[in-house]
């Protein structure tokens, strides 16, 4: 029987790059990074960008739009030529849309016709996306309250899906089926206190500055026929210090702004991580340590590096488990 891949997840800054990191090296393993940020050149230090290589890292221009479904074929083909090099593939990030993609399928939602794409966008030119993400919140307040208010291109296929089919895009996503277990184990690393990963969020985007996201993003600032539209230079931290860039705020504020931005990040990602089936949560303190998880006996830590099925919590959490005695 295949080995179930590891999907490694939780809310930004939680520390599970540097886990999955210990893990690869530990476990023979290769990691498939899923970040909607990190898959576009020139998103680096905005992005947390780690020196430690990954697969679907800086593989698409700023300005051509990344996709679910494009997530979806080119993870696959990782998994499989890892697993063809003998190894084991690691997936680890936070964009939860992908991995829902990868894991539970994409959505069978029927062809919307483009006209109403059209419509939604020329209305959104007239109004603003907040204007139409407060229609949505009336519609489908379960997506709406997953999508930044500018989020232009999911809060458009929210609406198409609504206006399109009379049915909202959360209930489309409910009609999927559960992922099959035995492909995915699936475990999320959080801080048992909220302060504990507010000050890690702070102190990480303290670092950024330090390091020149301002000059990352004017970098692309200056690049032709970028703009606030893609999905690229919506990404937390460059979208603010976009604004910053064209005087719309000063540095204070932006990376106040960015801050703002970076909890409301975590925010939505623990809202998904907390509807995620078959999900193992690893809770951690302040300097990163396990202090709770599922039970896991003696036997089963022995069982799983031999890559036989731990009776709780599953081959991976065994090595988790393991390594995080002194992580």
């Amino acid at each position: 029987m295949t080995e179930p891949v590891l999907a490694l997840t939780g809310p930004t800054a939680s520390g599970k790059s540097a886990l999955a990191e210990r893990l690869a090296e530990t476990f023979d393993g290769e990691l498939i990074s899923v970040d909607s940020a990190l898959v576009y050149r020139g998103l680096s230090i905005g992005a947390a960008k780690s020196d430690y290589p990954h697969h679907l890292v800086h593989i698409r221009e700023p300005d051509d739009p990344y996709t679910a479904a494009d997530f979806v074929s080119d993870a696959k083909q990782c998994i499989d030529k890892i697993r063809g090099r003998g190894r084991r593939p690691i997936l680890v990030g936070g964009s939860m849309l992908y991995f829902r993609a990868l894991i539970q399928g994409l959505d069978d939602i029927p062809a919307i016709d483009p006209a109403i794409r059209a419509d939604i966008e020329a209305e959104a030119t007239r109004s603003g996306w907040p204007a139409l993400h407060q229609q949505l919140t009336e519609i489908d307040p379960e997506t709406a309250g997953r999508l930044h208010p500018n989020h232009s291109q999911r809060i458009c296929r929210a609406l198409e899906v609504y206006r399109g089919t009379g049915k909202p895009l959360s209930e489309w996503q409910q009609g999927n089926p559960t992922p099959v277990s035995e492909d995915y184990e699936c475990i999320a690393l959080c801080p048992e206190d909220r302060a504990a990963l507010h000050a890690r969020i702070a102190s990480r985007l303290d670092a950024m500055f330090a390091e020149g996201l301002v000059a990352e993003v004017t970098r692309l600032f200056e690049q032709e026929g970028l703009h606030t539209d893609l999905p690229a230079i919506r990404a937390v931290g460059y979208r603010q210090v976009w604004s910053y860039l064209e005087g719309e705020i000063d540095l204070a504020k932006c990376r106040e702004k960015v801050l703002a931005a970076t909890r409301q990040l975590a925010k939505r990602q623990l809202t998904w991580l907390r509807g995620w089936p078959d999900l193992t949560w690893i809770w951690t303190n302040e300097t990163g340590q396990l202090v709770r998880g599922p039970d896991l006996t003696e036997d089963a830590r022995d069982s799983s590096d031999h890559g036989l099925s731990a009776p709780s919590g599953g081959i991976w959490f065994g090595r988790v488990h393991g390594l995080m005695r002194n992580f």
